[in-house]
């Protein structure tokens, strides 16, 4: 089946350019400019089950391929958190989650965490096809780098000796959790010959 153009079951503009420059030939349709509007409610336990919710939702309601994505920060010293919550820790966007994230690593010697996602191609007729990554580093004491979104100001990456912040567009695509979750999809596209 060829898949010449794929809904991204997103409203997030950072996620989805990601999604363009790292999906390459396919023409990717943010989910507004193909007709939904909706709020989809995200109540799964885990990346991989809020991935699903979101790609079968919007594939189901516009009868075409959708492709979703959940992702989080994930902080030994938090037990994991914010995880699956990461975009809504603060329940007051970006900058407080930033803040607050701060605020509970005040006293933390342990900074280990790392970035978690799970993306799902949901084809019509019911066909799915995950993929996984993830991405190591630490959280910084300050904010540092002007790019990115999110948390990619606090998070220091262990494969670029940077935050997320401080990196290049292209240098975080080359080692994002997203990147590595998207190369492992196209991985099994190809073998299920889904591209």
């Amino acid at each position: 089946m060829e898949l010449g153009e794929i809904i991204a079951a997103s409203g997030n503009a950072g996620k989805i350019r990601e999604i363009e420059k790292i999906f390459k030939g396919v023409k990717i349709i943010p989910m507004h400019e193909a007709g939904f509007d909706e709020d989809i409610e995200e109540n799964g336990s885990s990346f991989r089950e809020n991935a699903l919710i979101k790609a079968r939702t919007v594939c189901e309601r516009l009868g075409r391929p959708a492709l979703a994505d959940d992702s989080g920060l994930c902080v030994d010293f938090l037990g994991g958190a914010p995880g699956i919550y990461s975009a809504r820790f603060s329940g007051e966007g970006d900058k407080a989650n930033r803040e607050l994230l701060l605020h509970r690593m005040k006293d933390a010697h342990d900074r280990r965490a790392h970035f978690e996602c799970a993306v799902c191609l949901y084809l019509p007729g019911g066909r799915m096809v995950f993929g996984t990554g993830r991405t190591e580093g630490r959280i910084l004491e300050e904010e540092r780098g002007k790019h990115g979104f999110g948390y990619d100001s606090l998070f220091f990456s262990d494969d670029l000796s940077k935050s997320f912040g401080e990196a290049t567009e292209r240098e975080k695509n080359k080692v994002s959790h997203r990147a590595r979750a998207l190369k492992d999809l196209m991985e099994k596209m190809a073998l299920l010959k889904l591209d």
